[in-house]
């Protein structure tokens, strides 16, 4: 495919995109790495003014319980206004943190992505598991279901998807990637395998929002 981050020569939007990870806690330095290796910037985003100087956001897996209490209440606000303005990619625990609720326990979300997500549903740490699953990619109006190896670890489980809610990718009967306006979620770790279409799609969806937002 073409360079995640080329956009057409009449636009004025920036080649080289500024991404930020959510670096609190979780495997954050392979979402960096995996950035990194498709041209983009990346900045470790640990306090809230870091989201000021970004095009997008990558929130990795972890614990969301705990990201909760090390964002706090200002650095909450700062992230629910960011993911309202600015694109957001969530995996495993950043995906229930964009989720619009949250189940098992409930628990405070971004309400980015009309979806209902119970959290740990694939079981505990032992029951981690890769399995392939299919990515669904459109090619002008055909859409093109291909496979992809996904890594699931505590991951959650998206019960129920809201009518403006696009499914990117599936495994069985589940849907595990999703989208909803500029906000992207995974149940699993795309940053954990080789194949790197789950990024790329992110970063073209980045440089969607920067075209939109220049009005080109």
């Amino acid at each position: 495919m073409p360079d995640a981050l080329t956009t057409p020569s009449r636009t004025l939007v920036p080649t080289k995109l500024t991404i930020g990870v959510l670096a609190l806690q979780g495997d954050f330095d392979a979402h960096r790495k995996r950035l990194e290796e498709l041209g983009a910037k990346v900045v470790l985003v640990k306090k809230p003014e870091d989201l000021d100087e970004i095009d997008g956001l990558v929130i990795p897996g972890g614990e969301s319980g705990t990201f909760l209490k090390l964002l706090g209440k200002e650095g909450f606000e700062k992230l629910r206004q960011f993911v309202c303005l600015k694109p957001t990619f969530g995996t495993c625990a950043g995906a229930i943190l964009l989720a619009k609720e949250v189940e098992n326990p409930q628990q405070a979300g971004l309400g980015a992505i009309d979806i209902v997500i119970r959290r740990n549903a694939y079981g505990r740490q032992i029951d981690s598991s890769i399995r392939e699953g299919k990515f669904l990619q459109m090619n002008g109006s055909n859409r093109l279901d291909s496979p992809i190896e996904m890594v699931f670890i505590r991951a959650p489980k998206i019960e129920r998807v809201g009518p403006g809610v696009q499914v990117l990718a599936t495994e069985g009967d589940d849907p595990v990637a999703v989208r909803q306006g500029n906000a992207m979620a995974a149940t699993f770790h795309p940053e954990l395998s080789e194949d790197k279409r789950v990024h790329q799609a992110f970063l073209k969806l980045v440089v969607s929002s920067l075209v939109e937002d220049a009005g080109l």
